[in-house]
């Protein structure tokens, strides 16, 4: 029976195996190993600077449960999390954005208010 690690190290090394493949032969990039579990792949921006795309393939264990151990990772549940937060935070944005419009609207009627109420005329008295 194979230790743990040695699965993880198999899983990993055959990803990134699968990785490389593909960017050579279907993308016509390169990938250049930089440790045991990344690839450094070079590309130009819109500007036509180099610039590296790092790819790391890591196998998650999950959290602590107190006991010495690990809860097993749930890739379903943290992919339910992620877009669960991502909706969440694009609420925020937009109750911000209102808000700020609102000021907006708000600041501009007093200054409007203001203007009118500078040049209203004054009683003259003698």
């Amino acid at each position: 029976m194979a230790s743990k690690a040695s699965l993880e190290n198999g899983l990993r090394k055959k990803f990134l195996e699968l990785i490389t493949n593909t960017l050579n032969t279907q993308w016509d990039m390169e990938s250049l190993p930089v440790s045991a579990s990344e690839l450094a792949i070079p590309c130009l921006d819109e500007e036509g600077n180099e610039k590296f795309v790092l790819i790391k393939v890591s196998i998650p264990r999950g959290t602590r449960n107190g006991e010495g151990g690990y809860d097993a990772y749930d890739g379903y549940q943290a992919a339910e999390d992620y877009r669960i937060e991502q909706e969440s935070k694009a609420q925020e944005r937009a109750v911000k954005k209102a808000m700020k419009e609102a000021e907006k609207k708000r600041k501009k009627k007093d200054e409007d208010e203001e203007d009118t109420n500078q040049y209203l005329p004054h009683e003259v008295t003698y």
